[in-house]
């Protein structure tokens, strides 16, 4: 199949019964969702309800029990330049020596191969894509000296180098002020309007209702999937979030106060 046919025929991104355990533990059961189209798509559920690993396991970064993954009907060795990756703050080396124009540079150059050098057209994209999360004048400065929400916008910038067509964010909004979070929301939203799929984990149910065209719930399985106000009502709230009861009245709030941005 060529990547023409796959991107006009197939589903953007689908799992198909996938299921995730680390020892005997499982940590994802049987996962069955698809998107169809470009959207901006949230992952969302309580902590330790398989999120992060769901987009690991999208990745290759963690071994699957059973199931398969697809983009665009192919898997993902034959589709892996398309993809970019936003990994969790709390898992990079921060103290480690390079330069915010290096991080980005990583997802410029990352379609050269090993032993080609950034030249004049992957400067020029880092660049403009650190504009474009407002970061130009701190392209020199060391990666650990600037604030949480910076780090996840250079990370972002990092993504956008890559020039992919499916991005996948594992808590990009965590640790971040609500002026990034906005900042980042609405980079997001033009990828979208762009005609990019992002799937982002996310945490905070008054910005998903606000941001996201469609969610999943996830609670080690898959408790609902679907266009944002349909998929976060009570029921579905509560099912999801079963046993947390002390946060489960502060969620329906949040959801009912919370208006998707046109």
């Amino acid at each position: 199949m060529t990547e023409t046919t796959a991107t006009a025929s197939a589903p953007w991104l689908e799992w198909h019964d996938l299921t995730v355990a680390y020892g005997r533990r499982p940590v994802l059961w049987n996962v069955d969702l698809t998107i169809d189209q470009p959207c901006l798509f949230g992952v969302i559920g309580p902590n330790g309800a398989g999120k992060s690993t769901l987009l690991k396991a999208t990745l290759g970064l963690v071994p699957t029990t059973s199931g398969s993954v697809l983009f665009w009907g192919q898997r993902l060795a034959e589709v892996r330049r398309r993809i970019g990756y936003v990994p969790q703050r709390e898992t990079v080396d921060w103290d480690f020596p390079v330069s915010v124009m290096d991080v980005v540079l990583m997802g410029a150059t990352s379609q050269l191969g090993w032993f080609r050098r950034a030249g004049r057209r992957e400067r020029e994209l880092a660049r403009d894509c650190l504009d474009r999360v407002g970061l130009a004048d701190l392209a020199g400065r060391q990666i650990g000296r600037l604030s949480g929400g910076q780090q996840q916008r250079v990370f972002l910038a990092r993504a956008l180098a890559r020039e992919a067509d499916i991005y996948l964010l594992d808590e990009p909004m965590a640790g971040v002020d609500a002026s990034s979070q906005e900042q980042i929301f609405a980079i997001l939203a033009g990828l979208r309007d762009a005609g990019k799929l992002v799937v982002a984990v996310h945490h905070d149910l008054q910005t998903a209702a606000r941001w996201f065209d469609a969610v999943a719930l996830v609670d080690m399985r898959l408790v609902a999937a679907g266009p944002t106000d349909v998929v976060l009502t009570p029921e579905n709230l509560n099912q999801t979030y079963a046993g947390r009861a002390s946060i489960l009245d502060e969620l329906g709030r949040a959801v009912a106060r919370g208006k998707r941005t046109p």
